[in-house]
Order: C-alpha cells, then sequence, then structure tokens
C-alpha cells in the first residue's frame, strides 16, 4: 500500500536514510554500545550549551559577553547558538564530520574559555569548583577530544557496511 507521499509502508522517510540506502534507525542498531552512549552524551553536551548560549543572548543582549578581553570572543561565543546544535545534529545522524565539528568546536571554547577566564581565576582559583562553569566545559572537552577518534572509526565502520 502506499502513502499519500507515495511511500510505500515499511520504508523509512527519506530523511532517515544515510550512506548507501541504510536508515538511520539501522546505522543507529549497528553502533556498539560504548559508541551510542558517547553518541548520546556529545548531543546532550551540545544541546546543553546550545540553550546556554541562547539563554545568555537572550537575558543580556548582543554583548553579553562584552566583559571577555576581544570582540572575537563575543563573536565566538554567539556563533556557538549554532555550531553547537549543528554539531550535535551532525553526531546524532553519525555523521563523521559532526565529530571533528564536535571536536574542534570544543577545543576552541575551552581555549577561549580559559584565556577569558584568566584573570579572574587568578584572583579566585576556586572558581573552578563550582558546578556551572569552567570546570564542566573543560571536562567534556576533555571528554570529546578523547573519544573523537574511536567515535569517528565507529561511524565509518557504520556507513561502509
Amino acid at each position: 500500500m502506499s502513502g499519500a507521499t507515495g511511500e510505500a509502508r515499511g520504508h523509512p522517510p527519506a530523511g532517515l536514510t544515510g550512506g548507501a540506502g541504510q536508515g538511520l534507525r539501522h546505522r543507529w542498531g549497528r553502533l556498539p554500545v560504548w559508541a551510542r552512549w558517547v553518541t548520546v552524551v556529545y548531543a546532550i553536551g551540545f544541546a546543553q550549551g546550545a540553550c546556554a548560549h541562547l539563554l545568555d543572548l537572550a537575558r543580556g543582549g548582543i554583548h553579553v559577553y562584552a566583559t571577555y578581553p576581544h570582540v572575537s570572543y563575543e563573536v565566538y561565543f554567539i556563533g556557538l547558538v549554532v555550531l553547537d546544535p549543528l554539531a550535535a545534529l551532525l553526531v546524532v545522524r553519525l555523521r563523521r564530520a559532526g565529530v571533528w565539528l564536535a571536536c574542534g568546536v570544543m577545543t576552541t571554547d575551552v581555549t577561549a574559555n580559559w584565556t577569558g577566564n584568566w584573570p579572574s581565576l587568578q584572583a579566585d582559583w576556586a572558581q573552578l569548583l563550582r558546578p556551572v562553569g569552567l570546570l564542566p566545559i573543560t571536562l567534556f572537552g576533555l571528554f570529546v577530544v578523547a573519544t573523537s577518534g574511536a567515535l569517528h572509526r565507529a561511524f565509518g565502520r557504520t556507513a561502509a557496511t
């Protein structure tokens, strides 16, 4: 039987197919369990980051990051409103480019946060112990960098077969 769009029943919509006609659900099923968990952690982390930057913009406007030392920091952190969800989407779609984007975003995000917060850290190092802020960003960044190579390979294996 055909649906209103001309698709046969039992076939995934066009948006759920990946690679060589394999459905996204099938590709997720082929991932090792550890890779599924890592992918979910990436997605949650980047979604949380996107929401945090979006809330910052809603509360403080376009100059919410004006306390950072250069305008380039402001532009970068505002850009994370787009880059964070893009990384999450690409990773959830099991795209290898999403792993590299995630790694690049977290490397630059951690670097920018440490550079921008360095003067206040010198005055009060206990800021690192706060559950929100530099510590979780750094830990998530290390997690992404540490797992990116293995996750990239796992994504490649699901796409190739």
